[in-house]
């Protein structure tokens, strides 16, 4: 190839390849979540997959849905409020979240961790087996 067909067709393919890169979609970024307000127990720089998946646990160990703990909006009744103080429930779920935390860290900070053992430890489902209110247990007997 003569040097002047290569001046030529180098700048064409040079174009071409910007022009179907500038014209490819281009992949979206997730928009960023908002940081959570009011965590009162919870770590403040908690990731907002950490928080659902803990969120998810207290749901799935009480049988209830977001809105047991969780007030309404003043704005807008179709959603929750995740940082009001209004429902009773959510105060009650920190003082249970204080409570494990200082139980597992007095009784069980020193359970094995091997792979292939049981993690000792006091969690939400423990008493309430999937119910609101824990049920009497036959311990007592």
């Amino acid at each position: 190839m003569t040097i002047v067909k290569k001046l030529i067709v180098v700048p064409l393919v040079l174009a071409a390849f910007i022009f179907v890169a500038a014209t490819f979609p281009q992949p979206q970024t997730k928009p960023e979540m908002p940081k959570p307000k009011n965590l009162k127990v919870l770590p403040k720089d908690i990731s907002h997959e950490d928080l659902d998946k803990i969120m998810d646990g207290y749901k799935v160990a009480l049988g209830v849905k977001c809105n047991f703990c969780h007030a309404q909006s003043q704005t807008d009744p179709k959603h929750l409020d995740f940082a009001s103080d209004e429902n009773k429930h959510k105060d009650i779920a920190r003082a249970m979240m204080r409570m494990t935390a200082k139980i597992n860290k007095k009784y069980f900070k020193d359970a094995e961790h091997k792979e292939g053992a049981n993690l000792l430890s006091v969690d939400c489902i423990t008493c309430h087996n999937g119910n609101k209110e824990p049920k009497n247990s036959n311990l007592s007997k």
